[in-house]
């Protein structure tokens, strides 16, 4: 039974998972409040509210389970990627409850958390698959054979999709967290008016490049939006986001039809934050009836960060006998191509 804490961002995620019983409870505060008036996340915000949520949020999972603190095994913890004093806040805790309830504790990888997370479905997907790792600080294509054993296959070579659909909301002037902002102003846009690129996708090769993207969204914004006013300029922003919206959806489309070509893998799994957004969701499911596969994700409370999919990772670890010793650390960055298979890494 094991405890599962994340604290890289903006959420402080707690959840028990059971190798026998599965998931037994999991809750998460999302600081969204918090950080909307600066329009994005404050660091040292971040980590004060990390510090007053994680006591309460362990006691209510603890509750929720119907167990104490002596039921739980293990307790794993996010050590990175991530914001640095926010790891190290959910680390040092964590450590620090393995260490008072005298149980074995390992440090997990963020990503790695996102990879798993369509596990604890009911139907989940069987290795190997290739996964696309898409949030607002990460887009990956990885070929997955097993846990801890992973082959990049692409990666944004500068904004990550969701670090993109954040920076063209506050262009358009929409709220925080901008991705659930920019999908839901693109469901009144008119999908005829603009045709921003596609990046990368007229040249071989599986990397991503999404500054372009961003960029053209704010010249096309400045050019149009003159002289425009009222329900003009509102309209416009609607057609602008639609446009930025299918752009980015295209082309994680054509780079994971690309990716299961190329390794002549029909199973596809979408995790992380953008994964939630539904217009990718359907056009990755109607690629991949097209190539006779299958597309899998986590239930949409998962593709955020949150406890459960640590708690998952970690228990994949430990139950191979991994383990950190009482001191802790964080690893703002850290590449999930270093990780190994479980009861193999130091």
């Amino acid at each position: 039974m094991i405890l599962g804490i994340e604290s890289s961002c903006d959420e402080t995620g707690v959840a028990l998972y059971s190798g026998s019983r599965g998931l037994l409870a999991h809750r998460l505060h999302s600081q969204v409040k918090l950080h909307a008036e600066y329009g994005g996340v404050v660091p040292e915000l971040a980590s004060r509210d990390h510090i007053r949520r994680l006591a309460p949020l362990v006691k209510t999972v603890l509750e929720e389970a119907g167990v104490g603190g002596e039921a739980v095994e293990g307790v794993a913890y996010t050590a990175g990627p991530g914001l640095v004093g926010a790891l190290l806040t959910g680390a040092g805790f964590g450590r620090s409850l393995a260490w008072a309830w005298q149980v074995p504790a390992v440090a997990v990888h963020h990503m790695e958390g996102h990879l798993l997370a369509p596990m604890l479905e009911p139907n989940p997907p069987a290795f190997p698959f290739v996964a696309l790792l898409v949030s607002g600080g990460h887009t990956l294509l990885v070929q997955v054979e097993g846990v801890g054993r992973y082959r990049l296959l692409g990666q944004s070579l500068d904004d990550a999709a969701g670090e993109a659909f954040d920076k063209t909301a506050k262009l358009l002037g929409l709220g925080y967290p901008g991705g659930p902002a920019v999908a839901m102003l693109a469901e009144r846009g008119d999908p005829r008016r603009f045709r921003f690129p596609r990046p990368m996708t007229d040249r071989p090769g599986l990397d991503f490049s999404f500054s372009g993207l961003k960029t053209f969204t704010l010249t096309t914004l400045r050019e149009e939006a003159r002289g425009l006013g009222g329900e003009a300029l509102e309209q416009l922003k609607a057609d602008i986001a639609r446009a930025f919206e299918e752009a980015v959806v295209d082309t994680l489309v054509i780079k994971c039809r690309r990716a299961v070509e190329q390794t002549g893998i029909r199973t596809l799994v979408l995790a992380g934050g953008v994964a939630a957004n539904r217009r990718l969701r359907r056009r990755m499911d109607a690629m991949m009836e097209k190539t006779g596969g299958e597309t899998f994700y986590p239930r949409l409370e998962f593709c955020t960060d949150n406890g459960a999919m640590i708690a998952y990772a970690g228990w994949q670890r430990l139950r191979a006998g991994e383990r950190v010793g009482p001191a802790f650390d964080a690893r703002p960055r850290w590449s999930l191509m270093e990780l190994e298979p479980p009861g193999q890494a130091g």
